[in-house]
């Protein structure tokens, strides 16, 4: 049986709260530990070098995805296990996500939330049927949660686009999540 693989989304930087930085490594840390492998966006600048370099040190194996134009940017992680390198945006969100056996949404901006509303949207879709968990790291979700539940109380989604996305507040609780929805 081949290993499960976690496609983390999140940021190219690191945030104002040290605890986003110190979730993201422990995140990384805990995918090598389970025999998991790590597929992200491929840099190594942000909380994404560093759930990167986490799990690099603990032993995991990692699949990084950058587009060309990113690759200066975002510092393309060029030591992963295996570097692919695309053309386009939409193509490194196809990749990632057709990699991976579960998505993990961490702290991050425009991009992060880009690539989990396309996730979540394939998912509505019937597209796929990969879990979705968001590190929510003290509360930084609390207000895309608010704005899910908003979307389905004015009738532009039906009440199960809340069951497709799952939520805690620690890399232990992601990983519970994990273990559970992946089995």
């Amino acid at each position: 049986m081949t290993a499960k693989s976690v496609c983390i989304y999140c940021g190219s930087r690191h945030g104002i709260a040290s605890s986003y930085a110190a979730d993201a490594s422990k995140l990384g840390t805990s995918i090598a530990q389970q025999g998991w492998r790590l597929v992200y966006g491929a840099g190594d600048v942000g909380l994404m070098g560093e759930v990167a370099r986490a799990a690099q040190e603990a032993g995991g194996d990692t699949f990084g995805v950058i587009p060309t134009h990113l690759l200066s940017r975002e510092v393309g992680k060029t030591d992963l296990t295996r570097f692919v390198v695309t053309e386009t945006m939409h193509e490194r969100k196809k990749v990632m996500l057709m990699n991976a056996d579960a998505v993990v949404l961490m702290p991050g901006g425009a991009g992060s939330l880009d690539e989990f509303f396309e996730a979540l949207t394939w998912r509505q879709l019937g597209l796929h049927a990969k879990p979705i968990v968001l590190l929510d790291t003290e509360g930084f979700w609390t207000p895309l949660k608010a704005l899910l539940d908003h979307v389905v109380a004015q009738g532009f989604a039906e009440a199960s686009l809340l069951d497709y996305v799952h939520s805690a507040d620690s890399p232990e609780g992601v990983m519970d999540i994990l273990a559970r929805e992946m089995s």
